[in-house]
């Protein structure tokens, strides 16, 4: 049935059709020559939209993902992602540290808890991101009413990117371990999935929920919520957290004293270790996503020189 369907695609779209099969040997499209110059020349990276089952979790049902939205996925990797580190950070740093390769599928992956996964990061070297089929319901407002377009797309994508290529730093250079000892015992693994997690995580001393899973997380998210947020956000979240969660143990500071602790070690390892001012990070990511809202940055432009 599967090879029917590409066929009667290929019919109408001979391009669409080789994002939904992986085959041995095809022929390159604009689509993998704009790759080729875009990512794979400079960076070295493998940008995989077509379908592979092997670069797939096997414990989730996965579909390949759309051609279109795969090619405006590229675009805001490059442009939201790998060029703000340039930016910052300059382009050995991308080149040095950004994973090798890049994997789409067009679902999110759904676990048996009521949650799903935006995207992984394996090893150092490779990023999964899911959900791609989604794309343009988000870039049009669509999908979420809780987001505008520059909130879904951070929530569902962009703050995703940043946060696995934390995990990716991490795993290369790990953060201190003082870091680990301000939540201590207040880790909830997947218990912050339900309440009161889901509701009292500020107050816990946690950006967001997700953050209360373990420390590993926690810090990811205080990087990918931090550069990817206004200041105006921020100070909003810090207000929510001036409370205390008397249900915790030893909860003798309140939530955004903690938080504040965690984000001057997030702030003195992003500078120390890999010389990189995350204000000065955040403030890229800010400027060129209002470009990518305002529609200045062409997401479907696959044309080379």
């Amino acid at each position: 049935m599967l090879l029917a369907l590409g066929l009667t695609s290929c019919e109408k779209d001979e391009i669409k059709s080789e994002s939904v099969i992986n085959v041995d040997s095809y022929q390159k499209n604009a689509f993998d020559k704009w790759l080729e110059v875009n990512f794979v020349n400079p960076y070295n990276i493998d940008f995989k939209y077509r379908y592979e089952e092997i670069e797939s979790d096997y414990y989730y049902y996965t579909v390949p993902a759309n051609m279109d939205n795969a090619i405006v996925m590229a675009h805001l990797v490059k442009y939201l992602c790998m060029e703000t580190y340039n930016e910052v950070a300059g382009i050995e740093f991308t080149r040095s540290n950004f994973p090798k390769m890049f994997y789409l599928i067009g679902e999110w992956e759904y676990r048996n808890n009521g949650s799903f996964i935006l995207g992984t990061a394996e090893g150092g070297k490779k990023i999964l991101l899911a959900g791609i089929n989604w794309l343009n319901y988000v870039l049009d407002g669509s999908y979420d009413s809780s987001y505008d377009i520059a909130g879904g797309l951070n929530h569902y994508y962009i703050k995703t990117i940043h946060h696995e290529f934390t995990h990716i730093l991490n795993q290369t250079q790990d953060f201190p371990t003082s870091f680990r000892e301000i939540s201590g015992a207040k880790y909830v693994s997947d218990s912050q999935f339900s309440e009161p997690f889901v509701s009292v995580y500020l107050k816990r001393g946690f950006i967001s929920a997700y953050a209360q899973t373990n420390y590993n997380e926690d810090f990811a998210e205080m990087v990918s919520e931090y550069v990817t947020h206004t200041p105006e956000w921020w100070e909003a979240q810090m207000k929510a957290a001036e409370g205390v969660y008397e249900d915790d143990p030893d909860q003798s500071q309140t939530g955004r004293a903690l938080i504040e602790q965690k984000l001057d070690i997030v702030r003195s390892y992003m500078h120390d270790t890999w010389n990189i001012d995350i204000d000065e990070l955040r403030n890229c990511i800010l400027t060129r996503q209002a470009n990518v809202v305002a529609g200045k940055i062409d997401l479907h432009d696959i044309s080379v020189d």
